[in-house]
C-alpha cells in the first residue's frame, strides 16, 4: 500500500493569531547572512521583543490607515516587534528599530519593509500550525521568509532575498526565548 503525504497550506486567521501569541516575548536571535554568489557571511546577534496586538488596538488602527483600508475593515490581530542588533565580528551595535504587523485574510500588513520605510504587504500561509511562510515583493525584490516555532523556547527563521529571479542573500536565524 502506498501512502501519500499531502501538504496543506492554510490561511486560517485563527492560526496567525495563535502564532503571534506564541511568539510574544523576548528572544535572542543569532543569525548569519550569506551574500550570493560570493558567499560572504555576516554574523549578527539581536534582542527581539514581540508583543501581541489584539483586534481594534490603536497600533492596528493606525496600520490600517497607513494602508488606506476602509474604516469598516479591522485587522484581526498583529504583533509589535522591536530589535537591537550587534555585529558579532565587530562587536558593535549595528541597528535598532521597530515594526508593526497586522493580519487580515491571507495578507500580512506591515508599517515598513525590510529595506524601505514605506508600508508593505506580504502574502502568508501555514504549511503546518507552527510554520509561517511569507512572500513580500517591492521595488523589484522578493523576500521569502519562513518562521518555525520549535516547542516554546526556540524559533528558526530563514529569509531568501531575490531580484530579477536571482537569489542575492540568504539569512538564517536561531532564536532562543529569554523571557515570556
Amino acid at each position: 500500500m502506498t501512502s501519500l503525504l499531502k501538504i496543506v497550506q492554510t490561511t486560517d486567521e485563527s492560526q496567525i493569531s495563535e502564532f503571534f501569541q506564541e511568539s510574544a516575548g523576548k528572544w535572542r536571535s543569532q543569525r548569519r547572512y550569506y551574500t550570493l554568489p560570493q558567499g560572504e557571511t555576516k554574523e549578527m546577534e539581536s534582542i527581539v521583543t514581540i508583543n501581541f496586538l489584539e483586534q481594534g488596538c490603536d497600533e492596528l488602527q493606525k496600520l490600517a490607515q497607513m494602508h488606506d483600508l476602509p474604516d469598516t475593515v479591522s485587522l484581526i490581530c498583529g504583533a509589535a516587534v522591536t530589535w537591537e542588533s550587534t555585529d558579532v565580528a565587530k562587536a558593535r551595535k549595528e541597528s535598532q528599530g521597530s515594526t508593526i504587523f497586522g493580519a487580515m485574510g491571507n495578507i500580512l500588513y506591515r508599517d515598513r519593509g525590510f529595506a524601505i520605510s514605506k508600508p508593505v504587504t506580504a502574502q502568508y500561509y501555514f504549511s503546518n500550525p507552527k510554520t509561517l511562510s511569507l512572500r513580500t515583493e517591492y521595488n523589484g525584490s522578493v523576500f521569502e521568509e519562513e518562521l518555525k516555532l520549535i516547542g516554546s523556547k526556540y524559533r528558526t527563521r530563514q529569509t531568501i532575498i531575490s531580484r530579477a529571479g536571482e537569489q542575492l542573500m540568504i539569512g538564517q536565524y536561531l532564536e532562543k526565548r529569554v523571557e515570556d
